[in-house]
């Protein structure tokens, strides 16, 4: 690895460690086996959201040709929002590609991402199904995103409604995973989730 990039992420990791605006926006950033160049991020669910008491994690995986080139980045706590993929946890956010500049830091990333959770882009989605929701059933994507969030991401419970339908396909014979995407694919419609599930 190069050791530009090794030292540019030691003084970063130490910027976000150190940084009171992190600690504020409950952002955190840590080498998973003490290797710089895989870190774990975390980010708190920001306030007037769904994801509101929600922890996020992230998998931020460093090039060697990092800071020219920007970390690769993807949800490893599962959450239901237009530009993160509800299966992968893949992002869509400009500055991860082609907007990315050798100026910005790991605390610019968690910070953006931390601001797409508040300010979602359906326009330019990476999950389809979950920014059509959006766009045309927002109460059903909030409901979902909330319940998400709950069970992800040890968010507080404030829509037992959800829950109680999971289960009900639980009890038909479905699993726990498998019965919460066709209800949230299907904005908690129980009928059209069954007839996904058995198609």
């Amino acid at each position: 690895m190069s050791n530009i990039a090794a030292a540019r992420i030691q003084r970063e990791f130490k910027e976000v460690v150190k940084c009171d605006e992190a600690a504020k926006c409950a952002i955190k950033v840590e080498m998973v086996d003490s290797d710089c160049m895989e870190l774990r991020g975390e980010i708190a669910g920001p306030p007037d959201t769904p994801y509101e008491g929600g922890n996020f994690i992230l998998e931020i995986k460093i090039p060697e040709t990092y800071p020219f080139n920007p970390p690769k980045v993807r949800f490893v706590t599962k959450i239901w929002h237009p530009n993160i993929s509800s299966k992968t946890g893949a992002i869509c956010l400009d500055i991860l590609k082609d907007q990315w500049a050798a100026a910005m830091t790991l605390r610019t990333v968690l910070l953006s991402l931390q601001a797409l959770l508040a300010a979602a882009e359906p326009d330019d989605p990476q999950d389809a199904v979950v920014a059509k929701q959006y766009k045309e059933d927002p109460q059903a994507f909030e409901d979902t995103a909330r319940h998400w969030a709950q069970v992800y991401a040890q968010a507080p419970c404030n829509n037992p409604g959800c829950s109680a339908k999971v289960n009900q396909l639980v009890d038909m014979g479905f699993t726990e995973t498998a019965s919460r995407e066709a209800l949230s694919m299907h904005s908690w419609d129980v009928e059209k989730a069954v007839e996904y599930l058995m198609s």
